[in-house]
C-alpha cells in the first residue's frame, strides 16, 4: 500500500526541518517550493484535470489542441516565435481559481460531452519551450512545474532533441505516470517508420528516467491517433488522479534528492553519536588526563593518609602531621569548612567554583583534542560532509578546560568526617596516653617519697611488672604500635578512597563529554536520522 499524498508532504516537511542547514540550499529551495505548489494545489480545484500541451516551435501543439477539442481555439503561427501566452480551453464550471493560480488569462471554454467527455478538463496550449524569446520559455517552464498531466508534443525531426531531453525530460524522472509523448506529424512517415521513432523515443525516454512512459503517434492535419489521444485525456480527467499522482511524483523526486544528500544508512559505527557509547569511556579517560584527574586522586590519597594520622596518631606527635600542608587545599579543592558551633571544622570538598590545578601540559591538552576528534571521526565516518561538519561545529572544544575544571571542583573527594575507626583509634590513644602519664607520675611520686626517704607503700604489680611501670611502658608501647596499624591501615583505606575518588572524578569528567561532545554529536545525528527517514516516508519507503 502506498502512502498517502499527505503524509508524504507532512514527511518532507519534517525532513526539510530536520536538514534544515545541512542539506544542500538547492535541494532545501526546491523542496519548499515543491511543497507550496503542492499546498496551493490541493487548496484548488480538484474536479478539474489541468492537461498542457508543452512542445518546440513548429511541433504542432496549437492545431493538436484544436483537434482534440473539435474546434478552432488556438492560432497555429507562421513565423517564430509563435505560441506567446498560454490558451486554456476549460471543461466545467469552477475552474477560474485554478487559471488564476495557474497565471493563465486567455481561457476558452467548452460545452459539456457526453460520458467520459462531460469529466472537468483544463486543456492548456503552451508557449513554445524553445522560443527565442525568454519570458515565453519562463511562462512555459512556469506551468510545466503545475499541470497536472504533460503531453509533450515532438515531431519526426525533434523528438531526439538534446535540450528537449536535458532540460524537461529528464528533470521529470519518476513522472512516467504524469507523462505523455505524443508524435505528431506521423502521416509524413511511414508506418514502419512511425514504429522506430516511436521505438527509439520510448528508448530516450527510459535512458532519462521514464521507463514506461505512454507514447503515441499522431496527426492534427490529418486526425490519426487523435481520438486515441482524446480518449486518453478524458480517461484521465475521469479518474481524477493525473493532480494526485503529478504531487506525488513531484514530492518524491524532492524526496530522493534528500535521501541523496544524506547518505547512505551509517553503519554500527557511524550510529554510535545517535544512541550507542562505545566512544564516550576512552573519551572520558582522555579528558580525565587533561583535566589533572591522575594528581587529584594521588592528592586524595595523600589526603586520607595526612588526615587519618591527625586522628589516630600518637597524640604527641599528631601535630607534626598537622604542620604539612593539606594536598587537596593546596589544589584549592576544599575551600569550604563544614562549621559545627565552635566554629571550627574540618575541610568540606565539593564546594569550589574554580580549582589551583596546573593546567594541562601540552601533550594533556593534545590527547583530549585528539580524543575529541577521534569520537567525532568515529561518530561521522559514514555521515555526508555536511552533517559532519556540523557535528564538528555543534561540539566546540572553546571552554571545554572550565567545564572540566569546574566539574573537578565539584565531585566530593572525601567524607566530610573520618572514619569510625579513626575516631576509635584516636580515642584508644588518648587512653593509651592517659595510661603512660598515670603511670609516669605513679613513678615521679614513687621517686619522689625514695629521695626524701618517705616510707612507700607497696606497689601493686601486674604479672612481673609493677603496675605504674606497666601503665608508662605499656602505654607508650600500645600507642606506638597502634599509630603504625593505624598508618598501615590509613595508607590501605587511602588506596581505597583515590579508587572511590577516581570513580566520582570520572563519572564527572564523563558528564562533561556527554553534554559538551556527545549529546552535541547526537543532536546532529538524530537530525540526520529524522531527515533520512522522514525522506524515505516521503519517497513513499515504509518499514525501514
Amino acid at each position: 500500500m502506498s502512502v498517502p499524498l499527505h503524509d508524504r508532504v507532512a514527511a518532507l516537511s519534517a525532513a526539510l526541518d530536520a536538514g534544515e542547514g545541512r542539506l544542500p540550499a538547492d535541494v532545501l529551495v526546491d523542496g519548499r517550493a515543491v511543497l507550496a505548489r503542492v499546498g496551493e494545489r490541493a487548496a484548488l480545484s480538484a474536479e478539474h484535470t489541468v492537461v498542457a500541451l508543452a512542445g518546440a516551435t513548429g511541433s504542432g501543439k496549437s492545431s493538436l489542441v484544436n483537434a482534440l477539442v473539435g474546434e478552432e481555439v488556438a492560432v497555429p503561427g507562421v513565423q517564430r516565435p509563435t505560441t506567446g501566452e498560454a490558451l486554456a480551453a476549460v471543461r466545467g464550471p469552477g475552474a477560474e481559481p485554478l487559471l488564476d493560480w495557474l497565471g493563465v488569462r486567455r481561457r476558452h471554454g467548452l460545452p459539456p460531452g457526453p460520458g467520459a467527455a462531460g469529466s472537468r478538463l483544463v486543456l492548456l496550449d503552451l508557449p513554445d519551450h524553445d522560443s527565442v524569446v525568454e519570458a515565453h520559455r519562463l511562462r512555459a517552464e512556469h506551468l510545466i512545474e503545475r499541470v497536472d498531466l504533460l503531453v509533450w508534443v515532438v515531431d519526426p525531426q525533434k523528438y531526439a532533441d538534446a535540450a528537449l531531453h536535458e532540460r524537461y525530460l529528464r528533470p521529470l524522472a519518476r513522472h512516467a505516470d504524469v507523462v505523455v509523448l505524443v508524435l505528431n506529424q506521423a502521416d509524413r512517415l511511414g508506418a514502419a517508420e512511425v514504429d522506430a521513432v516511436l521505438a527509439d523515443l520510448r528508448r530516450l525516454a527510459a535512458e532519462d528516467g521514464l521507463p514506461g512512459v505512454r507514447a503515441l503517434a499522431v496527426s492534427a492535419r490529418t486526425g490519426q491517433g487523435v481520438p486515441a489521444l482524446r480518449d486518453l485525456l478524458d480517461d484521465a480527467a475521469e479518474r481524477r488522479r493525473a493532480a494526485t499522482a503529478r504531487m506525488t511524483a513531484d514530492v518524491e523526486v524532492v524526496a530522493r534528492r534528500v535521501l541523496d544528500a544524506c547518505g547512505a544508512t551509517p553503519g554500527r559505527r557511524g550510529g554510535r553519536g545517535a544512541g550507542a557509547d562505545a566512544g564516550v569511556p576512552a573519551l572520558a579517560e582522555a579528558l580525565a588526563e587533561a583535566a589533572g584527574v591522575p594528581v587529584v586522586v594521588e592528592a586524595v590519597r595523600r589526603a586520607a593518609v595526612r588526615r587519618s594520622a591527625a586522628h589516630a596518631g600518637w597524640p604527641p606527635v599528631r601535630w607534626l602531621a598537622r604542620l604539612r600542608p593539606d594536598p587537596l587545599r593546596r589544589l584549592h579543592l576544599a575551600t569550604g569548612t563544614a562549621r559545627g558551633r565552635g566554629g571550627a571544622g574540618e575541610p568540606e570538598p565539593g564546594t569550589v567554583e574554580r580549582t589551583s590545578l596546573p593546567p594541562a601540559g601540552p601533550a594533556a591538552r593534545a590527547a583530549a583534542s585528539s580524543a575529541v576528534r577521534r569520537y567525532v571521526d568515529g561518530a561521522t565516518a559514514d555521515v555526508p560532509d555536511a552533517w559532519a561538519l556540523a557535528v564538528r561545529d555543534a561540539v566546540g572544544t572553546g571552554d571545554l578546560a572550565d567545564d572540566l575544571d569546574r566539574a573537578v571542583g565539584g565531585t566530593t573527594l572525601l567524607p566530610a568526617r573520618p572514619g569510625a575507626w579513626v575516631r576509635v583509634a584516636g580515642a584508644l590513644q588518648w587512653l593509651l596516653l592517659a595510661a603512660a602519664v598515670a603511670g609516669a607520675l605513679w613513678l615521679g611520686v614513687l621517686a619522689g617519697m625514695a629521695y626524701l626517704q618517705l616510707p612507700q607503700p607497696r606497689t601493686p604489680e601486674w604479672g612481673p611488672f609493677p603496675v605504674p611501670t606497666a601503665l608508662l611502658a605499656g602505654g607508650l608501647l600500645a600507642g606506638a604500635l597502634l599509630a603504625l596499624l593505624a598508618s598501615a591501615v590509613a595508607r590501605l583505606l587511602a588506596r581505597a578512597r583515590a579508587r572511590a575518588a577516581r570513580v566520582r572524578l570520572l563519572a564527572a569528567v564523563t558528564r562533561v563529554a556527554r553534554d559538551r561532545v556527545a549529546d552535541p554529536a547526537a543532536a546532529v545525528l538524530g537530525d540526520l536520522a529524522r531527515c533520512r527517514e522522514q525522506a524515505r516516508r516521503a519517497a513513499g519507503e515504509r518499514g525501514r
